[in-house]
């Protein structure tokens, strides 16, 4: 990661947590009124084929022991009312901010990977992570959707499982790869550009 990247991750995360902390606050306290404890999900995503983190999102599914893999069809019924609003509007990603000053991730990078498609797929995750993750991404803004609509119909975690290291797992990559080769400050902005597009449903 360049010094330049890095000085733009810290300073537009520090502005935006100052900015949305009544959001992030306004969020906590309908989450801990509506859906009790806890009020954040921790996950251990991977930033590079053998270094974990916890990131951190807000919760919008029912707890479940369980647990495993990416989310399909066969988490559906788990979401809670509230989560399915902030998912649609990705305010779940907002305490992504503290992961971003942290510095476990960028704005622009991949997508962290759960340890176990690194562990199934080391080859092809030592590759994509040699660019620091992110919270958006190339393969984000082109295949996200894709993704959700092909692991919508999944009923079972094995399904999910098949379906999503099969099709998305591969495709994926190779966009990633392409930011790799592409990456610059100036690309960063217009991903993270587009995303804002994206998100307030300018198109």
């Amino acid at each position: 990661m360049t010094v330049s990247k890095r000085a733009l991750d810290i300073c537009l995360a520090a502005l935006l947590l100052v900015l949305l902390s009544p959001v992030i606050l306004g969020i906590c306290l309908v989450l801990l009124l509506r859906d009790g404890r806890p009020v954040f999900y921790l996950s251990e995503r991977m930033r590079s084929p053998d270094r974990g983190f916890r990131l951190w999102k807000f919760r919008t599914m029912r707890p479940d022991a369980g647990d495993r893999g990416v989310s399909g069809g066969d988490k559906t019924d788990r979401i809670s009312e509230t989560g399915k609003f902030l998912r649609r509007h990705r305010l779940d990603e907002l305490p992504q901010l503290w992961n971003i000053l942290r510095g476990d991730i960028s704005f622009v990078g991949p997508r962290p990977p759960l340890r176990r498609y690194t562990e199934m797929f080391p080859e092809l995750y030592a590759e994509v992570l040699r660019a620091r993750p992110g919270v958006t991404g190339l393969a984000t803004l082109a295949f996200h959707r894709t993704e959700e609509r092909l692991l919508a119909p999944c009923r079972d975690a094995d399904e999910t499982e098949a379906v999503y290291c099969r099709r998305c797992v591969p495709r994926k990559a190779r966009l990633d790869l392409i930011y790799a080769r592409r990456r610059s400050l100036c690309y960063d902005l217009r991903l993270m550009a587009a995303t804002v597009v994206r998100r307030v449903g300018l198109h």
